[in-house]
């Protein structure tokens, strides 16, 4: 599908959860953005089970502009990735932007992804200019961006960045994927013809604090190993030929020493500890294997049950739903 030409439609998809603090301040600001464009758009919400009064500032935003603000309320909480998805379900645009509702990523950066896409780009991604994040929080963008990197094969500087856009052929390409663990970034670059990457700025987070704990930073990483490559897996199986290629050059070493040295017989029995020492090593790779081969055993199991990867209970804002 040709990706070029003048964008008509824009679909801004933004996941919710727990953001009462700024989230007015949201919805003003992209709509403002929006209205300057001077092109059809519609601002998809998606309630992520916020505890807080975020559902309700999405519901009278919704009211207020009917098939323009577009309020999707998940009946718990899923995850950033899984409420895209369900966004993404809802979308009626040519280009699609997904951006975070914590407003480090401003919406004002909205019109340079859309002269991008003109240029012809199936996915703008973004780079962000002088982070306002912790270390730890740019040294775990370092390593996801390293890893789907070597996922995807396609070179991008900033997958954590969720401001992006996306033609409507790979959202479409996406939501064909039925697998439940899903990290969008690389999934969207999967499928593009063309990518390219543009600076946007980076603020301090307005209200609150980031929803990505360090257990969370983890379980992202897990995510992304085993949901997109095998390579782990073949990382493991390369450690495991060194290390019978090792162990055997060890063997051979032992009994050469025995029968040609005079002292072999001392030497071997004093060497019992190191030979433990490499058994452990060699222990724990295999430890480490079958953990790794757990998880995607878990995947497997979890995608066989084919359960949906999210539950919409209610959309407002579209005419046709009467709300």
């Amino acid at each position: 599908m040709k990706c070029s030409g003048k964008v008509e439609f824009v679909s801004v998809v933004v996941p919710v959860f727990n953001e009462e603090g700024c989230l007015q301040e949201l919805i003003d600001r992209t709509l403002k953005v929006l209205d300057s464009t001077g092109r059809k758009f519609e601002f998809i919400l998606i309630d992520d089970g916020s505890r807080d009064g975020s559902a309700e500032i999405m519901k009278n935003a919704s009211r207020k502009r009917l098939d323009e603000v577009i309020s999707c309320i998940l009946n718990r909480n899923y995850g950033q990735h899984s409420a895209i998805m369900a966004g993404f379900s809802l979308v009626r645009g040519d280009l699609v932007i997904t951006l975070d509702a914590d407003l480090q990523n401003p919406p004002e950066e909205i019109p340079n992804l859309i002269a991008a896409a003109e240029r012809g780009n199936d996915v703008v991604g973004t780079v962000r200019q002088n982070r306002q994040d912790s270390l730890f929080r740019r040294t775990a963008s370092k390593i996801v961006n390293m890893v789907a990197q070597k996922a995807t094969g396609v070179k991008m500087n900033d997958y954590g960045c969720m401001l992006r856009a996306y033609r409507r052929h790979v959202v479409d390409a996406m939501l064909q994927c039925n697998e439940r663990s899903t990290f969008i970034p690389v999934l969207g670059n999967s499928f593009a013809r063309n990518t390219c990457e543009i600076p946007v700025a980076h603020n301090e987070r307005a209200v609150g604090e980031s929803k990505y704990s360090l257990w969370k930073l983890i379980n992202l990483q897990f995510n992304l190993l085993t949901c997109m490559t095998t390579m782990p897996l073949r990382i493991l199986t390369y450690f495991g030929l060194l290390s019978g290629f090792a162990g055997f050059l060890l063997s051979l070493y032992i009994i050469i020493r025995r029968f040609v040295d005079e002292n072999g017989n001392a030497w071997s029995a004093f060497g019992v500890f190191t030979l433990f020492a490499v058994l452990f090593m060699f222990t724990g790779i295999q430890m480490i294997g079958i953990g790794m081969i757990g998880e995607y055993i878990g995947r497997i199991y979890t995608d066989v049950r084919a359960r949906p990867r999210y539950f919409i209970e209610e959309v407002v804002g579209r005419p046709d739903d009467g709300k």
